[in-house]
């Protein structure tokens, strides 16, 4: 009994997902008993509202991370998704192909993306950075530096709820985890951009294209990111060009948070989205408790700083 108890415990500390719904489920239960509110049903909907852009965002980073990519405009990518379905509302075109070309451009910044590091060798960091002032800089273009009002068309995906209790936004958010999760552990394209994550030149001697997966895999998460820009646009309903800042690096860490690595070939979609799911938590529970805006931040510098040590400590310990 007493070793079926100590291989449950090192198994839960190895295992990231079920580390985190632990942790999950311990910060449910302390916060709650400080204030019954944070357990409220309308509480936990306004949580899932919140991570909604977040939680598909850290589905296309982890993807990326997992096939050895990375992706730092994708902030601005979105922004730009967001800029050029509502410019085009604005100038009274249909709402349909708004939502269409906004897919489309960020599809093609995926793209640009993917085949600039695929063909150029160049670290996907580096090339993201500067992709993503390019970005900003045709929004501003688009936008003319002012704000792009949706005007309320978007609204349907905050009203439209299943069962009355989860927008349309919410789902929107469930059925991206679902489609990467499909796509990395159902299919041969995902067991190979994992291969490709884990060991470039092996997969390469296999007999893999690895600069056309990279070039598909990063035009796939352009794709992803349009549908994060739908539901920014629709919380918000008005943005700038700037809107989408700092987005990618919330994303990158939910993933790391959710055991996904920088080494790429490792991570879960599970804990990806656990990860994005924590950090949402951690600061609705904030709001509720009253802790002043500063003290949030130092608090989260620091969850990023404990993920990334702890993920780096965890690497090292699985290489020995």
């Amino acid at each position: 009994m007493n070793n079926k108890m100590l291989f449950g415990k090192k198994r839960i500390l190895k295992d990231q997902p079920i580390l985190l719904g632990c942790i999950i489920i311990l910060l449910i239960a302390v916060v709650g008993s400080i204030n019954p509110k944070f357990v409220k049903l309308s509480n936990i909907t306004t949580i899932l509202q919140q991570i909604s852009v977040l939680g598909v965002l850290t589905m296309a980073m982890a993807m990326l991370l997992i096939s050895g990519g990375i992706d730092l405009s994708i902030g601005n990518m979105m922004t730009l998704s967001s800029v050029v379905v509502g410019s085009i509302i604005m100038n009274g075109g249909d709402i349909l192909l708004a939502v269409l070309a906004g897919m489309g451009v960020s599809t093609l910044c995926g793209l640009i993306n993917g085949v600039i590091i695929a063909k150029s060798k160049c670290m996907p960091l580096i090339i993201t950075l500067g992709t993503s002032q390019i970005f900003y800089g045709i929004s501003l273009l688009i936008a003319g530096g002012s704000f792009i009002n949706f005007q309320n068309k978007l609204n349907f995906m905050r009203k439209v709820q299943l069962f009355n209790f989860l927008p349309l936004m919410v789902i929107f958010m469930i059925a991206i985890v679902l489609l990467v999760f499909i796509i990395l552990n159902k299919t041969k394209f995902g067991r190979r951009i994992v291969a490709i994550g884990g060991n470039e030149k092996n997969a390469y001697l296999s007999g893999v294209d690895v600069d056309l997966y990279k070039i598909i895999t990063y035009g796939i998460s352009g794709a992803i990111i349009s549908i994060a820009g739908l539901i920014f646009a629709a919380r918000l309903n008005a943005i700038t060009a700037s809107a989408g800042s700092g987005y990618e690096l919330d994303a990158l860490v939910a993933a790391v948070i959710g055991g996904v690595t920088f080494e790429g070939g490792r991570g879960t979609v599970l804990g990806a989205f656990l990860g994005c799911l924590l950090t949402g938590i951690i600061s609705n529970a904030l709001d509720i408790l009253g802790v002043h805006a500063y003290i949030k931040i130092v608090i989260t510098g620091t969850i990023i700083v404990a993920a990334v040590v702890l993920s780096n400590i965890e690497n090292a310990r699985k290489k020995q």
